[in-house]
């Protein structure tokens, strides 16, 4: 009988320390230490993010390996996320997770971050079938990944510029809403009628996004209409809430419907921090009706960052051999192929 495989999972790419245990594809737990101290900065300051992530790492290993009743004897490897993210940050994850890999004497793997968001979805029980599609949209990326096989992923499309995570928090600080503003935009646009306003949208070819334009529309829009009345935005805050954010997912579901048309692919998911927004996976479940499509969407747990998805992408690579030098630098991109 073959012994299960128990990986200790470290993800550190930016403010939050979260460190999961997996037996097999079984989560045991998933512990996640946020830092609040970036809310009155209205941003994440990477200094203080790796001061913090030094704090945080161990008690968040000992509260893992306790919730999940597992020792570090029975652990079969240790993965770490080796980038994209905050290079401080990640040191500190990686620093952490090859020295606890050398003194345990087991394999060490290292995991691409975006490509634990496209893996999110192997949490769930309704998994997708290859080849499929991920959307893949956070406050640094947002992509259009084509995956075939656990380890294969093509990136089709990615934004060009600013991404979709990164225009909710900046126009939420136009409106001088609190950080993170993303999350703050979906509250007040549930009360809003999102066709009070339009604003810019890209006229790309192909399957890249580029929100950029839609900032800057956003931007002059505020401040032509602040001219008139100061105010402007308190009195429709919740209409541009919810326009805004129509603009940004009909940005996003165009390019998406555009790829699974042009693939002849109908299995689809979406992953990363925006996946959490509620309008958008109410439209991914509205275009899979309309569409025909086979639509898989983490739970709210595994949209954020978290060591659960970095540990189910661990988990296949184990099953594949395929493990890391500990003289590996602390860094990687996802780009084209992975």
């Amino acid at each position: 009988m073959n012994k299960d495989i128990t990986i200790l999972a470290i993800e550190s790419s930016c403010d939050d320390t979260s460190v999961a245990v997996l037996r097999d594809k079984t989560v045991l737990s998933n512990v996640i230490a946020s830092q609040k101290m970036h809310e009155e900065y209205g941003g994440v300051v990477p200094e203080l993010a790796s001061r913090a992530h030094m704090q945080n790492i161990v008690p968040v290993v000992h509260t893992a390996l306790k919730r999940a009743n597992v020792s570090l004897n029975e652990l079969s490897a240790i993965a770490y996320t080796r980038g994209p993210g905050l290079l401080g940050s990640l040191l500190v994850g990686t620093s952490f997770a090859k020295s606890l890999a050398i003194s345990l004497d087991i394999p060490l793997i290292d995991v691409n971050h975006l490509q634990g968001h496209v893996m999110a979805t192997f949490l769930t029980e309704n998994t997708p079938k290859f080849p499929f599609l991920c959307l893949l949209v956070s406050g640094g990326n947002s992509q259009i990944v084509k995956v075939t096989d656990y380890n294969c992923y093509e990136i089709l499309g990615q934004t060009i510029d600013d991404a979709a995570g990164e225009a909710f928090d900046k126009c939420a600080k136009m409106m001088q809403l609190p950080y993170p503003g993303g999350a703050v935009i979906d509250k007040l646009a549930q009360q809003g009628d999102p066709h009070r306003f339009t604003f810019a949208k890209p006229h790309l070819a192909g399957y890249d996004y580029s929100f950029s334009g839609l900032k800057t529309s956003f931007l002059y829009f505020l401040r032509d209409n602040l001219k008139v009345n100061p105010n402007f935005i308190e009195e429709n805050k919740v209409d541009l809430c919810a326009s805004l954010q129509t603009t940004i997912i009909d940005i996003l579901m165009a390019k998406l419907l555009k790829a699974a048309t042009d693939f002849h692919i109908h299995e689809i998911a979406i992953g990363g921090g925006v996946s959490a927004n509620s309008q958008l996976r109410q439209t991914m479940l509205q275009y899979g009706e309309k569409y025909h499509w086979n639509v898989h969407i983490p739970p709210f747990e595994y949209t954020t960052d978290n060591a659960a998805m970095i540990a189910i992408s661990a988990y296949y690579k184990y099953l594949n051999r395929d493990f890391s030098s500990i003289d590996l630098p602390p860094f990687a991109k996802m780009t084209g192929e992975a």
